[in-house]
């Protein structure tokens, strides 16, 4: 029964469970990245260069049926969707931050002495450290 109580003490704890909604919601965002990549952003690009394929292209080593393949193409097809697909990334992830909220800047609640430059409370009229005494407009 002690295994049972280790095993459910560590899947309810909150890293796990955030874990595993990532990772979900990770599967589903990589599903429309992919769509808008494939559907939406490559059709455009294959028009453009005529529908170039690097596929075929590749090293043959040796003669025969058992002559190994280099096939550096598909490593240049892959590369170019790579590229497509994390820069699609990163403008949706940037348009993402744009909407996010921006923390509000609170005013200051310290100022610098004029004497010490030592941090004291905003409305301070003397230094808490040296009791020099502040002027009104000695915001630093």
């Amino acid at each position: 029964m002690k295994l049972f109580d280790e095993f459910k003490e560590f899947a309810v704890k909150g890293s796990v469970i955030d874990l595993a909604v990532g990772v979900i919601i990770g599967a589903a965002f990589g599903k429309i990245v992919s769509s808008l990549v494939e559907d939406v952003v490559m059709p455009p690009i294959g028009y453009v260069i005529k529908g170039i394929d690097f596929s075929s292209l590749a090293y043959t080593l040796g003669e025969g049926p058992d002559a190994a393949q280099i096939k550096y193409g598909q490593f240049i097809n892959n590369l170019i969707h790579f590229l497509i697909v994390a820069f699609v990334i990163f403008i949706v992830v940037k348009q993402f931050n744009k909407l996010k909220k921006k923390p509000q800047e609170l005013p200051p609640s310290t100022k610098k002495c004029i004497y010490c430059k030592e941090p004291i409370n905003i409305d301070a009229t003397r230094c808490k450290f040296c009791t020099g005494e502040q002027s009104a407009g000695a915001a630093a």
